[in-house]
């Protein structure tokens, strides 16, 4: 069984400087626009933006290109905080755990935490009876858990990635 890598963490901080900090203010508000779009708001010219974005995809500053959708569009209104305490701490047990919470596909994230608890799960729900039934059915299936404990989010007061500064 292959073993997932956690994110690594590059040690050596990198400089950047404000036309890679404004390209990814750009690609972070509209990943759509063009090298040109680009190029015209921060002035350079398409070829110079392109490198540099080459160069923050290589670095693994930008990670991926994706869509952002509201899962309140698709009926997921709620979304649920799990608290989660495991029986065992092995690497077998975190391993094997991480594997399948990663096959539910209404967990949003995940966090290995220290504290009290070692899991943060963030889900998202239809309502409470599809999230009595999401525990029911995949979590409580799940060998090795101890404890869980649940908070409805009322409001998120902010969503948002990390932003260049």
């Amino acid at each position: 069984m292959p073993k997932i890598k956690p994110d690594s963490v590059d040690q050596t901080e990198k400089s950047f400087d404000k036309l890679d900090m404004a390209i990814l203010r750009l690609l972070m508000q509209d990943s759509r626009k063009t090298l040109n779009e680009i190029g015209a708001e921060v002035g350079l010219s398409s070829t110079a933006c392109w490198t540099r974005i080459k160069r923050l995809e290589s670095e693994g500053v930008i990670r991926r290109y994706t869509v952002d959708v509201n899962p309140a569009r698709l009926g997921y209104r709620d979304s649920v905080i799990v608290q989660l305490t495991l029986e065992s701490h092995t690497d077998e047990t975190l391993y094997e755990f991480g594997r399948i919470l990663a096959t539910i596909p209404e967990v949003m994230e995940a966090y290995l935490v220290s504290g009290d608890y070692d899991y943060y799960i963030r889900l998202a729900v239809r309502d409470t009876r599809d999230y009595e039934r999401l525990l029911r059915e995949r979590l409580y299936k799940i060998p090795g858990i101890r404890h869980s404990k649940s908070h409805f989010v009322l409001r998120t007061m902010k969503e948002a990635s990390l932003a260049p500064v």
